[in-house]
């Protein structure tokens, strides 16, 4: 029954966006108070579960899609998109260009968080749209589904690395073996699906489309690469330092400090301020004007995500993932497989790709540690690969891909959905071949 009206809330949030048109904020929030009504919390907490969902979330994300969303509008409109966009097609070509990104966002997923790289890839994403008349989904989702694939399979991101500690496993043998599935996930769930993308018709935001410039009014080469990727140097760097350094020293504490997203967004726009803006000839009082547009821009972005938090912290109190877990559990699946789909079926009802990977784990903890036969490491990306299946109008990233590509639901699905649900399935393949080799 509960997945019954799990189902009944997702096609009533689907039929209020995309045929009542109702705001998808409000549409969200009519959703998670009718889910919590049915699914029997109780009348004084209702309310109070869907305000959690929402501070919870907006908690997390809010300083860094801001400050992204304000370092992406100044990357754009001082040409340093525009620069960052004419070295790469000049040193792949544009016939190549989907792999210089898919590269990039590799690189760029490594360390960051998916929201964070997702603000900051962007308006390197629109520039070149716009700048050689390429359909944005085509060129865009190859280097979101790289972020999605280190977001998923490799530690030091959250999920992962919470897995490993669960299981017991080990972080670099987790790491190693993510790596091998990455590259298949990726490949077939950014270029190659990608070329059955080209037709549709994607207007992004206009915050990050900029002017053409003339050459000579562009930033510098090395200006406008370290400017517009200083958080993922940062992020990196801290990142690799703390792996080393487990101390409690004061230089430990302040690259703990320096190190945290909120931080690093910060300190890169305030850089930024003067490398793209100050130094171009810009006065305080127009790079505030830039600020306040971009802030603007991403508003309704920050309260849908917000509102995907409420329905998700709803059916998370609700403990519809009990539910599931119970009914999955005595299946005579074999183990790998087993942890994946748990983790699927969550992260398909909830939403959560993390939620989904630590209640799947949870569920499963006692049966790794105690079954020699099962390989911690892979079922750790078993697990992350199920968690990553299909992402729709529940999760808070398919808002994110829909409201800054400016996408039909349709078409986010036919896109976004699709290819989180490639990474998946390849990523389960690459574990059960896995299982045969070591």
């Amino acid at each position: 029954m509960a997945l019954l009206i799990i189902l009944f809330c997702i096609l009533l949030l689907v039929l209020l966006v995309s045929w009542g048109k109702v705001n998808p904020f409000l549409a969200f929030l009519i959703v998670s108070i009718t889910a919590g009504l049915l699914l029997g919390i109780p009348l004084d907490k209702v309310s109070a579960s869907v305000q959690k969902g929402i501070g919870d979330t907006l908690g997390s994300i809010t300083i860094i899609i801001c400050l992204g969303a304000m370092l992406g509008k100044l990357v754009a409109d001082s040409g340093a998109a525009q620069k960052i966009a004419d070295v790469l097609v000049h040193a792949f070509g544009v016939k190549y260009i989907q792999w210089a990104l898919v590269i990039v966002g590799f690189i760029i997923g490594i360390p960051l968080f998916y929201n964070t790289g997702f603000v900051l890839v962007v308006p390197l994403i629109f520039s070149i749209t716009y700048k050689y008349k390429l359909p944005a989904v085509y060129i865009g989702l190859p280097m979101l589904a790289a972020l999605s694939v280190t977001h998923g399979f490799l530690p030091p991101h959250p999920s992962p690395s919470a897995l490993v500690v669960i299981f017991h496993a080990n972080m670099g043998t987790t790491l190693i073996y993510g790596l091998i599935l990455a590259i298949p996930a990726v490949v077939l769930a950014g270029p190659v699906f990608a070329r059955t993308l080209k037709n549709i018709q994607s207007v992004p935001l206009d915050t990050f489309v900029a002017k053409e410039r003339s050459a000579d009014k562009l930033p510098g080469t090395a200006t406008s690469f370290l400017t517009a990727l200083l958080p993922v140097i940062l992020l990196m760097a801290s990142t690799i330092y703390l792996n080393f350094d487990h101390s409690t020293g004061s230089l430990h504490n302040l690259v703990t400090f320096i190190g945290d997203a909120p931080i690093v967004m910060l300190i890169s726009v305030i850089i930024a301020t003067y490398t793209l803006g100050v130094k171009q000839g810009r006065d305080m009082k127009h790079i505030g004007n830039i600020y306040s547009e971009a802030v603007k821009d991403i508003s309704l972005i920050l309260l849908i995500i917000a509102g995907s938090g409420a329905f998700k912290q709803v059916l998370t109190d609700s403990g519809i993932s009990k539910v599931i877990s119970d009914s999955l559990q005595g299946l005579s699946l074999q183990p790998l497989i087993l942890g994946w789909l748990i983790a699927a079926i969550i992260r398909i009802s909830l939403g959560s790709a993390t939620v989904a990977g630590l209640t799947a784990a949870g569920i499963l903890s006692t049966m790794v540690l105690h079954d020699h036969s099962i390989n911690p490491n892979l079922m750790v990306l078993s697990i992350g690969a199920g968690s990553l299946a299909f992402s729709h109008v529940n999760d808070g990233g398919f808002w994110l891909f829909k409201e800054y590509f400016n996408l039909s639901i349709k078409d986010t699905i036919r896109s976004w959905s699709l290819m989180e649900s490639i990474v998946s399935v390849v990523g389960l393949l690459g574990v059960l071949i896995l299982n045969q080799v070591v």
